[in-house]
């Protein structure tokens, strides 16, 4: 079975790449998590934080923006303690601002439709035959990068929400002999 490179050999890895790497993300919580846990990644490799995901989503109140979005200074400092995930502040006062920010688009006009807008409702198709192939940002990622900033959030520069982009599926960058490709191509 071909890959993504970028899966290695870790069965963890792998898992996520062929389970959820690129699938179509629909629901606004779940996209904030995933945008969130970029942000962790930030100089760090994927595997360390997905090894860390059930421990952020303890920590993090399953990841549901209302409650994280009411954290204080108090909360930040519990955090920090937590050896489970990544002790950083600024990336953990950013998830507090960011569920915030989340909090006003989605009462606006729903953070996922904030987001799939961007590419019309459907993953953007790339044929890509390599990873050199792949970019680490694009255009589009600047925008959204842009757009996620002036609507309050951190930590989401255009590397972060290229990531973030293909994660979610709304870019298929899986290469063109991966197995998920083609799977992934269809509406």
């Amino acid at each position: 079975m071909t890959r993504c490179a970028w899966a290695g050999d870790d069965p963890i890895y792998q898992a996520y790449h062929d389970t959820e790497w690129g699938v179509p993300e629909y629901d606004s919580r779940a996209l904030w998590e995933k945008l969130v846990l970029d942000g962790f990644q930030a100089g760090l490799s994927w595997i360390t934080i997905l090894k860390k995901r059930d421990n952020f989503r303890a920590a993090f109140a399953n990841f549901d923006p209302n409650i994280v979005a009411t954290w204080g200074e108090d909360d930040i400092t519990r955090l920090l303690a937590n050896p489970g995930i990544i002790r950083h502040r600024g990336k953990i006062a950013a998830t507090i601002t960011n569920a915030q920010a989340w909090q006003k688009i989605e009462a606006d006009q729903g953070f996922d439709r904030f987001l799939w807008d961007y590419v019309d409702g459907a993953p953007l198709q790339t044929h890509r035959a390599t990873m050199a192939d792949v970019p680490g940002f694009t255009p589009l990622s600047t925008q959204i990068s842009k757009d996620l900033k002036k609507a309050g959030f951190k930590f989401c520069g255009p590397t972060i929400v290229y990531a973030f982009m293909q994660a979610c599926g709304l870019v298929n960058d899986h290469i063109l002999t991966c197995h998920r490709h083609a799977p992934l191509t269809k509406p």
